[in-house]
């Protein structure tokens, strides 16, 4: 009987003691399961995504976190890359919006308009003058209309033009003896050639003016169109990526570079045939003076043989 109790009580002792050692690791296997519960346990799901996505090898030395930050490094450029692209002028005009399309056409053509008004009035310019100067250096030494008439032949030009307005003002006044009354008419006529010369030689000025003062605001029209574009397609993208923005902003800034390409030799070639123009318009102004010293000169001619030959 001692002995079975003796064993009994053994048996509880063993059991009691597995018991105790039993629970502290029953407390640490219910402990440890709870530790990914806690907040800061939370970001490592989103950090093993990168690398089971893109796995990289670790280096003798090297930790676990630069085998995180490498694939978040790389994984923008993977991003960027398809969207590059050549950024010249043909492909940004060929890849812009039908209006910056239109727009850029029309700069290009009014670029063109202005250097064939350039050419175009650089020519006319130097031969008018050349043949005023020649005029006048013919008549230089005449004594009447008529002469100076002999001397140019049956040239065209602004000084024939005024010999002709005189020697038909003289005509027409044959017999009256009003000589000042002659000579405003005369000058009359010689103004009103003046001012047809002067609308002819100033053809195609106005269209220097505007394309030098529009072009610019139309390139902007352009530029305008094009990033409104640009800022619809970013909202439809749902990205600030500069990789996906800027050829859409680089199209829109070209029409304005074209436009300013336009104007700013439209302007200076204005000016520049606003002073050769000036120049121009003071030879015929001596063109009218010599016509106008050659009637002078008849009209007191033809008074001194009459009174010559009433004396006589």
């Amino acid at each position: 009987m001692k002995i079975t109790s003796f064993q009994a009580s053994l048996a509880a002792a063993v059991l009691l003691t597995v018991t105790w050692l039993a629970v502290p690791v029953s407390a640490q296997t219910q402990t440890q399961p709870a530790a990914p519960a806690r907040p800061v346990a939370a970001p490592a799901p989103s950090t093993a995504a990168p690398a089971a996505a893109a796995p990289v090898a670790l280096m003798p030395g090297a930790s676990s976190t630069d085998a995180v930050v490498a694939p978040a490094s790389e994984a923008p450029k993977a991003g960027i890359a398809p969207a590059m692209k050549e950024l010249s002028p043909w492909v940004m005009f060929m890849s812009a919006d039908i209006i910056v399309k239109a727009v850029m056409i029309g700069l290009a053509f009014a670029s063109l308009v202005t250097w064939t008004v350039f050419i175009a009035k650089s020519i006319e310019l130097s031969v008018a003058s050349a043949k005023i100067r020649s005029a006048l250096k013919k008549i230089a030494e005449v004594r009447s209309l008529a002469e100076a008439q002999m001397a140019l032949g049956t040239k065209e030009g602004i000084l024939p033009s005024f010999l002709a307005a005189a020697l038909r003002e003289a005509r027409m006044s044959a017999g009256l003896s009003s000589d000042a009354s002659i000579k405003e008419r005369a000058a009359s006529s010689f103004l009103e050639i003046v001012r047809a010369e002067q609308r002819r030689i100033r053809i195609g000025m106005g269209v220097l003016a505007t394309i030098g003062s529009t072009s610019p605001f139309v390139g902007l029209f352009g530029t305008v169109w094009g990033i409104m574009n640009s800022f619809i397609g970013i909202s439809k993208s749902q990205t600030t990526n500069l990789a996906v923005v800027a050829p859409g902003i680089a199209e829109a800034l070209l029409a304005t570079a074209i436009g300013l390409v336009a104007a700013i030799p439209a302007v200076i070639i204005y000016n520049h045939f606003s002073r050769v123009t000036k120049g121009y318009l003071e030879l015929v102004s001596r063109a009218s003076g010599a016509a106008a010293r050659l009637l002078s000169r008849d009209l007191d001619r033809s008074h001194g043989g009459a009174h010559s030959r009433a004396a006589e």
